[in-house]
């Protein structure tokens, strides 16, 4: 199949990439020329697990191609996907100035019959909106030329984005055309050879799924990063309450870590959207307010913890943190609305020198924070140890699941450490010397504390608390 994808963002470029994959004819097109030109060198804007490697191997089977010609784009096309972004306006509300370019575009250029299908998240009607946007163009022309719309949103994760794409749980196709419904599930057939996941919806619906499934998936962390507080206040464990949740089949075990907070591209914006769209029909969205209110408060938190540390310390001028992880999530290099850049705005305010690392999103970081005198980027966690006073863990990259924490404390100044991940068990770190602060785990006893600096670990279980997690391994 013939297949137009306009936008070579994240979406775009891996939906794009993963359709020529299967076998289809696809054709790229973004109106910025340099990302273009990169393209077709195998320069990839972004990161993303394995994209690189089908990108290049696509091009070279001759599947994929790169344009900034609507009308050599549109020439072929059987199906066009819109996949620009929708940035947030001041009051949150989703700009759809990109939405309507390319709906005008479409409208100039458009030959002969295709069906446009909107893969951009968008409120609820803008596939109407486009619509009449390709509509009144071609009546400018003064052509009747037949089209269908579709909304199929996509729902791709940062860092397993091609495994999303070409194993998807569920397959949205919103649309009033049997005609546009067939040929894109004649589309998405090789993507569902083992069971059929597609979900066929009226347009509205399928606009909707998309914010109400961002929406529940921000509510369940914001919700849980509330509980995190009410438990360090009462001696609970975050961990063990998580645990007798998720065993209960009605809630599930996903989406339920507490943490720094959620950022990124989706969750922050789709929630604002979706308040917004709830104001304007003059509901009053308090599940969304509170959602996103618990969120930037989470932020907070482990500057916070950091600042409450070193009270009786001198403060926090003059130290030295190390910050592991800047990206606001694993295997990306997206730094967007990062819990990380939040706590690096904050310490730096209170007078902290900052040593950084993250094994991908350094150059993003650099963009960002080029003018901060008081950060240093650092080539690995190790490095970024040295000299410090204490470590916030903020990325929970898998590297730093294992890291020699002896090695680690050797090379700091303090012995403090924030686990904004709970990626660590409170009696472990303290066997090894550190201090520890996770995100709603009750701090140890300081007699237990100072019993496991000074025995072995063996001698100190006479010490167990069944609030931890013992069985953990890693102990010398």
């Amino acid at each position: 199949m013939e297949i137009l994808v306009i936008g070579v963002g994240y979406v775009g470029l891996v939906t794009g990439t993963c359709f020529a994959e299967m076998g289809h004819h696809v054709t790229c097109l973004d109106i910025d020329e340099h990302k273009i030109n990169n393209l077709k060198n195998n320069v990839i804007p972004f990161y993303e697990p394995g994209l690189e490697e089908l990108v290049r191997r696509n091009q070279e089977a001759q599947r994929l191609s790169f344009t900034i010609d609507y009308a050599l784009g549109l020439k072929k096309a059987e199906v066009c996907f819109i996949a620009v972004g929708t940035p947030p306006n001041d009051d949150g509300s989703a700009n759809l100035g990109f939405i309507e370019s390319v709906a005008s575009s479409i409208g100039d250029h458009l030959s002969h019959y295709t069906v446009i299908v909107n893969k951009s998240t968008v409120p609820i009607g803008s596939a109407r909106h486009i619509q009449k946007i390709i509509r009144k163009k071609l009546k400018k022309r003064q052509v009747d030329i037949p089209f269908d719309i579709a909304s199929n949103p996509e729902f791709l994760k940062e860092g397993s984005a091609i495994s999303d794409s070409m194993k998807p749980d569920r397959i949205i196709i919103g649309s009033d055309s049997e005609k546009a419904v067939a040929l894109l599930k004649e589309l998405y057939s090789s993507f569902t050879l083992n069971h059929d996941r597609i979900l066929i919806m009226d347009l509205p619906s399928a606009e909707m799924t998309k914010y109400a499934s961002n929406a529940m998936l921000a509510t369940r962390i914001s919700f849980m990063n509330e509980l995190a507080g009410l438990c360090e206040k009462m001696g609970a464990n975050i961990n063990d309450v998580r645990h007798g949740m998720s065993a209960d089949t009605r809630i599930g075990y996903h989406f339920l870590y507490a943490g720094a907070g959620y950022g990124g591209s989706c969750f922050p914006k789709d929630i604002r959207a979706l308040a917004a769209m709830a104001k304007e029909q003059d509901q009053d969205p308090l599940i969304l307010k509170a959602v996103h209110e618990t969120n930037e408060r989470q932020k907070n938190v482990l500057s916070q913890k950091v600042s409450d540390h070193f009270e009786k310390k001198g403060g926090v001028s003059g130290k030295t943190i190390a910050i592991w992880g800047l990206s606001f999530k694993p295997n990306t290099d997206d730094i967007r609305e990062a819990p990380s850049l939040k706590l690096i705005d904050s310490l730096l305010k209170k007078g902290a020198n900052l040593r950084l690392f993250d094994p991908l999103a350094i150059p993003k970081a650099k963009q960002v924070l080029e003018k901060e005198k008081n950060v240093q980027f650092c080539l690995s966690e190790y490095h970024a140890a040295e000299r410090a006073d204490a470590i916030v863990l903020v990325t929970e990259w898998k590297q730093f699941r294992f890291v020699n924490l002896k090695t680690v404390l050797s090379k700091m100044n303090g012995n403090a450490f924030f686990d904004g991940r709970n990626q660590y068990k409170a009696r472990e770190m303290a066997v090894k010397g550190f201090r520890y602060y996770g995100i709603g785990v009750p701090q140890l006893p300081v007699d237990l504390l100072q019993e496991l600096k000074t025995m072995g670990n063996k001698k100190a279980r006479r010490y167990e608390d069944p609030r931890f997690d013992y069985s953990s391994p890693g102990f010398d």
